[in-house]
């Protein structure tokens, strides 16, 4: 029985990349230190593990083809905390789908979209 998923991200800049985590998201360091090369972090039920780049693994530089899709409670106000601090992929937008999210990159390239569930009262 699968118990939870926590994904790892690599990053050459494992300082720079708590930083933009803990600062711009609102992230706590749960264990690991930067000079260990690995990182936990938490925010509220939301866990990511970081890592140095994994030589041994052939790791160059960083590499992801998904995104990491977080649902908050409030994408509006998450919005408003880290437009200014990020780059924007896209703004916060209502989807048919049922969702309003909006999208921004890490200081990575890592894509990470925040989106919260809208009520449809037609």
């Amino acid at each position: 029985m699968f118990r939870r998923l926590t994904p790892m991200l690599r990053t050459p800049d494992l300082p720079g990349t708590l930083a933009f985590y803990r600062d711009v998201l609102g992230f706590e360091l749960a264990s690991g230190a930067p000079e260990h090369g690995w990182l936990a972090l938490r925010r509220d039920g939301a866990d990511l593990m970081l890592s140095g780049l994994n030589a041994h693994e052939g790791d160059a530089a960083t590499g992801f083809t998904g995104s990491l899709y977080l649902e908050v409670a409030d994408v509006d106000a998450l919005w408003d905390a880290v437009r200014d601090h990020a780059r924007v992929c896209y703004t916060p937008e209502t989807f048919a789908y049922g969702m309003r999210e909006f999208a921004v990159y890490d200081n990575n390239g890592y894509l990470l979209q925040f989106g919260t569930p809208v009520c449809d009262d037609a």
